[in-house]
């Protein structure tokens, strides 16, 4: 075989590579959002400057804004267990974070005061009010820093599940964005995107890590994280912030400065979190915590009775 045919064969084989690589991506896509379970006849959309935003609105009395975590395969949805009980004392508003959910995806880098800007302008345009504010996961750095920056858009603060200090100050390294160069490819970037957010993968690391009993983790749940990684445009862009650490920050300055009211909990069941909570407790000794038995990361889909009286106690 000559050098030339030798090249066709070789151009035509990564031709046929790339479409079936294509074909795949389609076919994961279409079939994740096919059961259209984060369709919401209630929904409303903020028009943020970076992009819509989707929420929801329901119950009455003071402002509380609950923020899912910082993840591809997470949403407002990650409330919905909450949401019919906190509604009978708060007006409960649910938010999916830019790059998330049902929220516009559009493709950029995602960093933290990118989510700062949102939820403090979210309070200022769609709440009106100082608001009560509760955060999960990577996502709790975020009204840290927003209320460092705004304290009057804020009332009380609760953490869930927290970061520690030093994943929260992760910086992007060399491999990190190389890494981040790749998952942004169209073809290879997409492929290993979707083999990180399959079901198989979100199901796995749900019952190791998130949730303290693996045989509480349904279904329906692995279907609506499927759903959420799987809709808008660019949906692997804020897995590719994430992952290569664009969205950590530095919070002690601003756990140092904040004068609000801060309540951090955690699951008994999450490795070291009891250390993790006083380590937090060391720049800002106000800070109260709280340990909620029988639970992980995600209390509010796990136990939510026991994190619903927790809110009670703490927010009054």
């Amino acid at each position: 075989m000559t050098t030339k045919n030798k090249f066709i064969t070789l151009l035509i084989l990564s031709a046929g590579a790339a479409s079936a690589i294509a074909a795949i991506n389609k076919v994961i896509k279409v079939t994740a959002v096919s059961k259209n379970l984060l369709s919401n006849s209630e929904s409303l959309c903020y028009k943020w400057r970076f992009g819509n935003i989707h929420y929801t609105k329901s119950g009455n009395g003071k402002p509380l804004l609950l923020i899912h975590d910082l993840s591809s395969v997470s949403s407002g949805a990650e409330w919905n267990h909450m949401t019919a009980r906190l509604q009978k004392d708060y007006t409960v508003y649910t938010i999916d974070l830019l790059g998330c959910g049902r929220s516009e995806k559009p493709c950029m880098t995602y960093t933290n005061y990118l989510f700062v800007q949102l939820i403090s302008d979210f309070i200022k345009t769609v709440i009106g009010h100082r608001t009560n504010v509760i955060a999960t996961g990577e996502a709790a750095s975020i009204p840290v820093m927003a209320c460092a920056n705004n304290p009057d858009l804020f009332d009380q603060i609760m953490l869930v599940s927290p970061l520690s200090l030093l994943e929260y100050s992760q910086l992007p390294g060399k491999t990190a964005k190389l890494y981040k160069i790749l998952l942004d490819t169209p073809l290879v970037g997409t492929l290993l995107y979707n083999i990180a957010t399959s079901k198989k993968s979100i199901r796995e690391k749900s019952r190791s890590i998130y949730f303290a009993n693996p045989y509480s983790v349904k279904e329906n749940y692995i279907d609506i994280c499927h759903e959420a990684a799987n809709l808008g445009s660019s949906q692997k862009s804020i897995y590719s912030s994430v992952i290569s650490n664009y969205t950590k920050c530095n919070i002690t300055n601003a756990l140092k400065k904040i004068d609000n009211s801060l309540f951090l909990v955690g699951g008994e069941c999450t490795e070291n979190i009891d250390k993790i909570l006083e380590e937090y407790k060391g720049y800002n000794p106000a800070i109260e915590t709280a340990l909620i038995p029988d639970a992980k990361k995600l209390p509010q889909l796990e136990t939510p009775d026991a994190l619903y009286e927790l809110i009670r106690t703490f927010f009054g």
